[in-house]
């Protein structure tokens, strides 16, 4: 046909070829894979410099609060502490890198049992450190040291069930051999957590274990109806069985009210655009408690705003966008599984705690990684974050994914 030849007339009422369009789902596929093929490096970059800033921004907020609650040798006590562990919670970005999921891996099993006998010694006379009638913390004889073990038992487990899903490979479908084995190990050291009492550290265990597990090719149905089962039945049990949590209940479906949760959400609304200023919020003294640790988003929302609440919020979203980016984009499958159950920690538990905060959901003493006061809890949160930033250091998986 010579190329000045007219094109062929359609005839009316045919219908005119078009492409076909794609699903929703077919754009997350296709966007999924292209994210895939890109570098793990400069997305672990990213995710430390914005690290970084949390922990700048934590920083900043603490020695504020300190310097306008405590008296001048107590301050400075605390700020040189709130430093001190700041800059312990960079050298654990650092050497989580170091290391990476691959670096711990041979360790795994020894790591898991000593996580569940940290977990019993919170009821063991002399390790233990009871605070408001709950056994969650562990305090280390002659040190002077007292930490969480549910946080270090989160980070293991996570390790622990990725190690087993790849080492399992096809019979992770199976619910035999599969499934019920490390189900069964994750409901004990959930059912230890849960009887502490802390049912809101005993579910973000639960929901990082089942994600990590499903992830690791676990079928969901089979997974999905011992967690109803068995974990709604214990978390049922305990918000009808134990006082407080109870109370929490009631007062976040409105039939009581708290001291605490109603002048946090009033700091909140006097922050009004912009906030009342660095050191110059009065809810600070004005005995509500906890507003630099459990409820230092609402100390946020009073001295910087919705100005700064929206960048605190926006920190957390660019941390979970690139976090996203970065699972997909890691070639060797245990470093990818091991980097999603770690990061999802991080932001779950930040989701819980800016949904307490705002009365999204009941109220929780669970600190805001990287703002909060603490010290252990700031460690423990940068090492997960650095072990997940040493994945991108993992070489491709030689089999097939």
């Amino acid at each position: 046909m010579s190329r000045f030849a007219r094109p062929p007339l359609v005839t009316e009422g045919a219908a005119l070829p078009r492409e076909r369009q794609l699903s929703l789902f077919e754009r997350l596929g296709n966007a999924a894979r292209a994210i895939e093929t890109e570098d793990p490096a400069p997305l672990a970059q990213r995710l430390f410099f914005v690290v970084l800033a949390l922990i700048g921004l934590g920083l900043v907020m603490q020695i504020n609060h300190a310097a306008t609650t405590q008296e001048p040798d107590v301050f400075w006590g605390q700020l040189v502490g709130q430093m001190g562990f700041r800059i312990a919670a960079v050298g654990a970005l650092l050497v989580g890198y170091k290391l990476g999921p691959q670096g711990l891996r041979r360790f795994i099993p020894a790591m898991t049992v000593l996580s569940f006998v940290a977990l019993l010694l919170v009821f063991v006379p002399g390790f233990a450190a009871s605070r408001n009638g709950a056994h969650r913390w562990l305090e280390v004889p002659f040190v002077g040291l007292s930490f969480q073990p549910s946080e270090l038992a989160r980070i293991v487990l996570i390790l622990w069930v990725a190690d087993r899903c790849i080492r399992l490979g096809p019979d992770v479908l199976d619910m035999r051999r599969g499934v019920l084995p490390m189900l069964a190990v994750g409901f004990l050291f959930f059912f230890t957590i849960l009887v502490e009492t802390d049912l809101g550290g005993s579910l973000l265990f639960l929901v990082c274990f089942v994600s990590t597990l499903w992830m690791g090719g676990a079928d969901l149905m089979k997974v999905a109806g011992p967690v109803v089962g068995i974990g709604g039945t214990a978390v049922l049990l305990v918000v009808t069985c134990v006082g407080y949590i109870r109370h929490r209940m009631m007062m976040w479906f409105g039939s009581a009210t708290n001291h605490q949760v109603e002048r946090s959400a009033d700091a909140i609304a006097s922050g009004d655009f912009f906030g009342v200023g660095l050191g110059q919020g009065l809810y600070r003294n004005a005995r509500v408690p906890y507003l630099d640790t459990d409820y230092v988003f609402a100390l946020v929302g009073e001295e910087l705003g919705l100005f700064g609440m929206l960048v605190l919020l926006g920190l957390f979203l660019a941390f979970t966008w690139t976090a996203l980016r970065f699972v997909l984009s890691i070639k060797d499958r245990y470093a990818a599984l091991c980097a999603f159950g770690l990061l999802l920690s991080v932001c779950v538990q930040a989701m819980v705690h800016m949904q307490v905060v705002t009365r999204l959901a009941p109220p929780k003493g669970m600190p805001l990684p990287f703002i909060s006061h603490g010290g252990t809890a700031l460690v423990v949160s940068s090492l997960a974050v650095g072990l997940a930033l040493g994945a991108s250091r993992s070489k491709p998986d030689p089999l097939p994914r």
